[in-house]
């Protein structure tokens, strides 16, 4: 069947709202980031407790992100994209007023849902407006605005952290959130639905939803006595969850895009290895800079910048670079020198060199750079603009998910060096213990990534979309 026609939008307009929208939520986990080690101080939090500041948004985002994809392509992505960015602005405000810890991971729960509507329809906007010969430009430009947001994130959330606390940082999100929720309404014009009338699998997608928040949660705990039990109640709901979505007429996750569809599942499994190896370095670098080599959060902001700097200049450049070479050698490439910099890191001591943990940044720069637009112009690349929404909600997943798997790989390695959460004192040598059996785990993961994403196949196009070619 022949897909619909593109609504008559403008391209340069709809590139610009959605980029500045997939600018905000980045520079808000950058920024926070930044600021834990206040954090922990205003709320007397450990590392671990300052994880789940961290943690709390990810979990959220994850569970609700491919229920809201589908949903999306039913009712329509602008909509779903104009809830999605008014939620969190409100939900800033609410962290920014959090009188407790417990308050404010709540909030953050809150927030995390909000901005799963954005990362889940931002991409599908993109896709549907431009078509594939434009499509890997467009989307570098999307993905250089996530970085320029990682960028700018340490630079002004410590600068906005040092001068006046860390709620102001929540404040900015608030204010910047309005202002673009007015946007979409002015400038965001047409809608696209081309699933709509076809049914919304609620009962699968709330089952998903249990399922992905028992494991994440259980994944996330590995010192309580939580975590066992949840990791096996969440499991076995996931394969009832599977089970009743082969049987459904319109499931909330079309099992059948994995089975027959090469690209598709490789391309996602190498983005949630991906993430899964880099996401906790910046959480890992901030505590490191702050705590043992005791600089301000300003300061530490600006060696944090590095990366995303780095990323944000790289992006474009392979995005457009996937247009014309398989998305995934450009890929793969970013891969390995993600891998590269992560062995660098897992020598980390008290005295190393500045240059070389700026080095190291610029290396994880380029390989996130080379590796994120090609991946997600193959995923967007390898179904019909009817699964837009979906394909998105589940890149979108495989990203929050490898993210919270990273977390969770850190506090493990954390919760095994007793003392190491403490940061200060003797503990900042077990810290850093922990830290180096941390990078180089996520090195050897890298390479694990290396082959799912090269085993994907040369793609090809048929129909308008892409198919792999072993």
């Amino acid at each position: 069947m022949a897909e619909p026609a593109l609504p008559a939008v403008d391209k340069r307009t709809t590139l610009l709202v959605t980029t500045l929208a997939s600018f905000l939520t980045p520079f808000m986990g950058a920024a926070v980031n930044v600021a834990l080690p206040s954090v922990g101080a205003d709320f007397r939090l450990d590392a671990v407790a300052l994880g789940w500041v961290s943690q709390s948004f990810l979990l959220a985002a994850a569970v609700f992100l491919v229920p809201v994809g589908r949903l999306a392509d039913i009712v329509g992505r602008r909509r779903m994209f104009l809830w999605g960015m008014a939620a969190y602005a409100l939900c800033s405000a609410a962290c920014g007023l959090a009188p407790g810890a417990g308050w404010l991971i709540a909030f953050r729960v809150l927030q995390g849902a909000g901005g799963s509507m954005i990362f889940g329809t931002a991409v599908a906007i993109v896709s549907s407006v431009f078509p594939p010969g434009e499509r890997g430009r467009a989307l570098g430009i999307n993905v250089a605005a996530v970085y320029g947001g990682l960028t700018l994130g340490p630079l002004l959330g410590g600068a906005m952290t040092h001068a006046w606390g860390w709620r102001a940082i929540f404040w900015a999100n608030f204010a910047v959130g309005l202002l673009l929720t007015a946007l979409i309404v002015w400038k965001l014009k047409g809608e696209w639905a081309e699933a709509r009338g076809e049914a919304f699998d609620w009962a699968g997608a709330l089952a998903y939803a249990a399922a992905l928040t028992l494991l994440m949660a259980g994944i996330s705990s590995p010192g309580s006595g939580f975590g066992a039990p949840f990791i096996g109640a969440g499991a076995a709901l996931f394969v009832l969850f599977l089970l009743w979505e082969t049987r459904h007429p319109s499931p909330v996750l079309p099992l059948g895009l994995f089975r027959h569809n090469l690209l598709f599942t490789l391309s996602n499994l190498a983005a949630l290895i991906h993430y899964a190896a880099t996401f906790a370095s910046g959480f890992l670098l901030s505590l490191y800079l702050q705590s043992v080599r005791g600089m301000d959060p300003h300061r530490a902001g600006l060696v944090l910048a590095v990366q995303p700097l780095v990323m944000a200049l790289t992006s474009p450049l392979a995005g457009h670079l996937s247009d014309r070479v398989q998305p995934r050698i450009v890929a793969s490439f970013g891969m390995g020198l993600a891998a590269a910099a992560l062995l660098m890191l897992s020598g980390l001591a008290a005295g190393t060199p500045l240059w070389f943990v700026l080095a190291a940044l610029a290396v994880m720069g380029l390989g996130l750079g080379f590796f994120s637009s090609p991946n997600t112009n193959a995923i967007m690349g390898s179904v019909g603009r009817r699964q837009y929404g979906l394909a998105t909600g589940t890149l979108a997943t495989m990203r929050t998910v490898g993210m919270t798997l990273s977390m969770a790989a850190v506090m493990l390695h954390l919760h095994l060096r007793p003392g190491a959460g403490a940061l200060g004192g003797e503990g900042g040598g077990e810290f850093l213990s922990a830290s180096r059996s941390a990078f180089l785990s996520f090195a050897l993961l890298c390479l694990v990534g290396m082959a799912a994403s090269l085993g994907r196949g040369r793609a090809r196009r048929e129909g308008g979309e892409e198919t792999s070619v072993l």
